[in-house]
């Protein structure tokens, strides 16, 4: 079978770790890249760097990458899915909500693939504890938490830490706990001296009935990425930043010391740590993509997912403003 020819809009910070994974995954072949910027990064090698979508889509692709800014998604999106060409999208899938819509629209009646970046989905961590909580490992689920901080990045200049990192655990949360959300409350600061958020706490219900919450920021000093999912028989604890999952069991011995066994919760069991198979997220979700065009997966993350993500992205910005729960 012919590779699949791929084209990336968008040779910047993330879109050079696409051309990169690109080149290397089977049955992709990079044949155009294209950035008004140029390539800063150098990493289009033979390749002559074209100046837009348009000039990308008459290169002859089957599929492409956008990986520019989030204000630009929609207009590089719609003329690719009236080209029928197969997109996969940076996350956020879009701006607005509207916008959002109508990508999805577009690429539903186009009857071409629409697929979202969510790489946290790929993570070899999360991977391993859907995994395992959809085949009961930790029985009744409780609540979902994440943990998302780190320094400010420089590359960032159209959003807020809502909707470039918050984006990621709201999918990862919702896919994991394998329901939507219910209600959201968030409170957001502003320390860092922009416009947009740089801090977001956030709380809430899934539809059937597990709790979540999340803390996001820019202002922390170190780089953490931690989902802790609880269950009744104890809690699987994944570290994104190096792809390392741990269960912590309930106890199973009695317990002798009076004042703590009179406390009616768990006690501290067994620690377990998976050994993993740690490949580049990255090169996965491609393997997604890959599949989800050939009609041999679906494991992407498709356009409407994305959009759902956004509803609950929006519903935290509207929560923050009002101070009031925002209900889905």
């Amino acid at each position: 079978m012919t590779d699949l020819r791929v084209g990336v809009l968008g040779i910047g910070s993330m879109g050079r770790h696409h051309v990169r994974n690109v080149r290397e995954t089977d049955g992709l072949d990079l044949v155009a890249v294209a950035d008004p910027g140029g390539d800063k990064f150098g990493v289009a090698g033979d390749l002559e760097v074209l100046p837009d979508v348009e000039s990308l889509i008459s290169a002859g692709i089957d599929a492409a990458v956008v990986a520019v800014p989030t204000i630009y998604h929609v207009e590089a999106a719609l003329k690719l899915a009236e080209a029928g060409v197969h997109t996969l999208v940076e996350k956020p899938l879009a701006a607005t909500l509207e916008q959002g819509t109508a990508m999805v629209e577009a690429f539903e009646n186009a009857g071409v693939i629409g697929a979202v970046g969510y790489v946290e989905r790929c993570n070899p961590a999360l991977l391993e504890m859907r995994r395992l909580i959809s085949e009961g490992f930790l029985g009744d689920i409780y609540q979902v938490v994440t943990r998302r901080q780190s320094p400010f990045p420089a590359r960032i200049s159209d959003v807020g830490v809502v909707k470039d990192l918050a984006t990621h655990d709201v999918d990862l949360a919702a896919w994991v706990a394998g329901s939507e959300y219910e209600t959201i409350f968030a409170q957001t600061a502003f320390r860092s001296g922009r416009e947009y958020e740089d801090m977001v706490t956030a709380s809430g219900r899934f539809k059937n009935g597990v709790l979540v919450s999340h803390l996001v920021n820019w202002l922390t000093p170190f780089k953490e990425r931690m989902t802790v999912v609880t269950g009744e028989r104890g809690a699987l604890v994944a570290d994104t930043a190096m792809s390392d999952l741990t269960f912590y069991a309930n106890g199973t011995f009695p317990i002798e010391w009076d004042q703590i066994a009179a406390f009616r919760g768990v006690s501290e069991g067994e620690v377990k740590r998976f050994a993993l198979q740690k490949r580049e997220p990255l090169r996965v979700e491609h393997e997604h993509f890959r599949d989800a065009i050939l009609g041999v997966g679906a494991a992407h993350v498709s356009m409407r997912e994305g959009l759902q993500t956004m509803h609950v992205i929006e519903g935290m910005l509207e929560s923050a403003k009002t101070g009031q729960a925002v209900t889905f």
